[in-house]
C-alpha cells in the first residue's frame, strides 16, 4: 500500500486511515491497542481521532479515545514516530455541555486549550493534522439539508480561527491544519483568508463519503480538486448500513450485537438510521451480491478507488474486522457496476446527507 501526499503538505499517509471513535465505548483499551498494533503491521500508519470521542458522545467518555491512543504511545514511544496522527477540536456546542461548558462559539482560547488537552491525553508533543471538527458558524451539517440565514449568530471569524491555529503551528504543537464536515464555501473561504493574511493553509477536509451519502459530489469535489486539498472520507460503510447486517432485521434494539445503530438509541435518530438510508443501502447491498462481492467490499472499493479520495477512514471494533476492510483494498469495480451504482443514486439520491 503506497502512501499519498496529503494536499500540499509534507505529510505522507496511507490511503487507508484508522478511525478510532469506537475506542473507549465499544472497544476497551487492550483490544484497541491490539487493533492499533495490527493496523501498523498491515501498513496503515495514519490514525484519526478527536477530543469528543468516543461515540456516541457522552460526558463519561469525553477524551477516552485520545487517552487510549496516548497509552499506546506510552507503552512504546517509538510508535509515535511511525504514525501520522490526526485529531480534532469540537466546534460550537451540539447539546454537549461537558465540552467547554456548552459554548456556542469556538473562540481562539478554546482552540489553544483544546490542543493542549489533546496533547496531554495523546502523550505527544505534536499533532500532525489538527482539524476543526465542524464549522463554527451556522451551516447545514450532520443531516441538515438547507442553509437558513435566519439562524446566523455572531461567531468567531474564520480569520480569528486561522490565527489561533497559526499560533499552534508557530509553537510547534501542530504541523498542519484541516477541516471536517465542511462546505465548498467554507473551504474556499478558509483558503482565501489564509492566502490573504499569510496564515496556515488547510490541507484536508474530512467529510462523510459513502454510497448513501455522496454529498461531496455536489460541488465540494470540484473545490477540493482545483484547490489541491485532500479529501479524508469518513463512514464509507454508512455506519454499518452498507455491510448488509441491517438488511433483514432493520435497527432492532433487541440485537445490539449488530452494531452502533442498533445498540445506541441516540444513534437511531441520526441520518444513517433514516428509513430512506436503510432502503437505499439494501439496494446497494443487493447489487454487490449480484456481482459476486460482499456489500462491504463494494462500498469500500467505491471509496478506495475514487479519484476524489486521498485516504478512506475505516472504523472497526476488532482485528478481524480490520482485516476484512483491508482485504477490499485493490478491488476494482467494473464500469457496468459503477453505472449501476449511479443508477441507484439517481433514484435514491443521498439519503444520509
Amino acid at each position: 500500500m503506497q502512501t499519498v501526499t496529503l494536499g500540499d503538505s509534507d505529510l505522507q499517509v496511507s490511503p487507508v486511515c484508522l478511525g478510532t471513535m469506537t475506542f473507549g465505548e465499544q472497544v476497551g483499551a487492550d483490544a484497541a491497542h491490539a487493533i492499533l498494533d495490527h493496523a501498523l503491521a498491515r501498513g496503515v500508519d495514519f490514525i484519526d481521532t478527536a477530543e469528543m470521542y468516543s461515540v456516541p458522545a457522552r460526558r463519561e467518555t469525553f477524551g477516552a479515545t485520545e487517552t487510549i491512543i496516548g497509552q499506546w504511545f506510552a507503552k512504546n514511544p517509538a510508535l509515535r514516530r511511525r504514525v501520522v496522527l490526526a485529531t480534532k477540536v469540537a466546534g460550537p456546542s451540539r447539546n454537549m455541555d461537558w465540552i467547554r461548558g456548552g459554548a456556542a462559539d469556538l473562540r481562539p482560547e478554546h482552540i489553544a486549550a483544546a490542543c493542549d488537552d489533546s496533547l496531554k491525553r495523546l502523550q505527544t508533543d505534536v499533532i500532525d493534522l489538527y482539524q476543526i471538527h465542524w464549522p463554527n458558524r451556522n451551516a447545514a451539517i450532520f443531516g441538515g439539508i438547507y442553509f437558513d440565514p435566519a439562524k446566523d449568530r455572531p461567531q468567531t471569524s474564520i480569520l480569528e480561527q486561522l490565527q489561533a491555529l497559526g499560533d499552534l503551528v508557530k509553537a510547534g504543537k501542530v504541523r498542519h491544519i484541516g477541516l471536517s464536515n465542511e462546505s465548498p464555501w467554507g473551504l474556499m473561504q478558509f483558503l482565501h483568508v489564509a492566502e490573504t493574511f499569510g496564515l496556515p493553509r488547510v490541507v484536508s477536509v474530512q467529510n462523510a463519503y459513502a454510497l448513501v451519502n455522496r454529498e461531496v459530489d455536489n460541488a465540494l469535489d470540484e473545490a477540493l480538486h482545483r484547490s489541491g486539498t485532500a479529501l479524508l472520507a469518513y463512514s464509507p460503510l454508512g455506519f454499518g448500513t452498507l455491510t448488509g447486517k441491517y438488511d433483514e432485521t432493520g435497527l432492532d434494539p433487541t440485537q445490539p450485537a449488530l452494531g452502533r445503530l442498533a445498540r445506541f438509541e441516540t444513534m437511531r435518530t441520526q441520518r444513517w438510521a433514516r428509513a430512506e438510508t436503510l432502503a437505499a443501502a439494501r439496494e446497494y447491498n443487493t447489487l454487490a451480491r449480484a456481482h459476486g462481492l460482499t456489500p462491504a467490499q463494494m462500498a469500500l472499493a467505491f471509496c478506495y478507488g475514487n479519484w476524489r479520495v486521498a485516504s478512506t477512514i475505516i472504523g472497526v471494533t476488532s482485528v478481524a474486522q480490520l482485516d476484512e476492510n483491508l482485504a477490499a483494498w485493490g478491488t476494482t469495480l467494473a464500469p457496468e457496476l459503477l453505472q449501476a451504482i449511479d443508477e441507484i443514486r439517481w433514484r435514491r439520491r443521498d439519503p444520509a446527507q
